[in-house]
């Protein structure tokens, strides 16, 4: 543990919660990512091989080339390095090629918390390592007519940063350019590194179990895990606090 955690973890738990920040894919929505990275294996490894495991543990939350690696790498992939980037050049195809199909889809209980929290005034970022989340978010219609991307107040394109989750350089872009400390904002993440980058942040971190990981996630360092949105008190969080509804 270093000097500085002590410090963090204690502004977390005393500093009132006003902001929210949400990961994109597997919270917000049902994207085809971890298809398109299975599918584009063929030719380098077993595609079956890839499971939803591996692609939480190896491949979620990092930039594409780094996520290519890592997977190959997992896989036993020989010079999986210098494959990569063909690799990720055809997991970015066959992306485009689901989403052109319209495999994509939002998780209802996310839009009742994101539209929730928008009821509160609370900003809110969408924080996420693709390239293609913004235009899939777009895609998603609320009956206000607004799309799931007008809904928040910035977005943060994990993708041009040197390092990817669990550094939670992410998350603090997305504090900065919501012009509040991190210690205001929880981070609605389903991923360990998503957990580890938000506690790293100094951030309130909110696993979202939708795999029933939820021992993973508490492993990770969530403060509050939930299987689904819906489970969020809303009166809490009105208060300043993240809680879980009582059942």
């Amino acid at each position: 543990m270093t000097i500085a955690e002590p410090v963090a973890q204690s502004a977390r738990r005393h500093q009132k919660l006003t902001g929210a920040i949400f990961d994109v894919d597997g919270v917000l929505l049902a994207s085809p990512h971890e298809r398109a990275w299975r599918e584009a294996l063929e030719g380098f490894a077993d595609p079956a091989r890839f499971t939803s495991d591996m692609y939480e543990d190896e491949v979620a939350g990092k930039p594409r080339l780094a996520g290519a690696v890592a997977a190959l790498k997992a896989l036993g992939v020989p010079n999986a390095a210098g494959r990569a980037a063909d690799y990720a050049e055809r997991k970015q195809k066959r992306l485009e090629e689901l989403i052109h199909a319209g495999c994509v889809s939002a998780f209802p209980d996310a839009l009742r918390l994101v539209q929730a929290i928008a009821a509160l005034g609370w900003p809110m970022a969408a924080a996420s390592s693709s390239k293609n989340a913004n235009g899939m978010m777009k895609a998603i219609r609320l009956p206000s007519g607004k799309s799931l991307l007008d809904m928040f107040t910035v977005d943060v394109p994990g993708w041009d940063l040197p390092r990817g989750k669990p550094d939670p350089a992410i998350f603090l872009l997305a504090a900065k350019e919501l012009k509040m400390e991190p210690a205001s904002c929880f981070v609605a993440e389903d991923a360990p590194a998503g957990m580890q980058a938000a506690r790293a942040g100094g951030m309130t971190a909110l696993g979202v179990a939708r795999r029933g990981d939820e021992a993973v996630l508490w492993a990770a360092g969530a403060d509050v895990v939930v299987t689904s949105l819906d489970e969020v008190a809303i009166d809490d969080l009105a208060a300043g606090r993240l809680s879980r509804r009582p059942l």
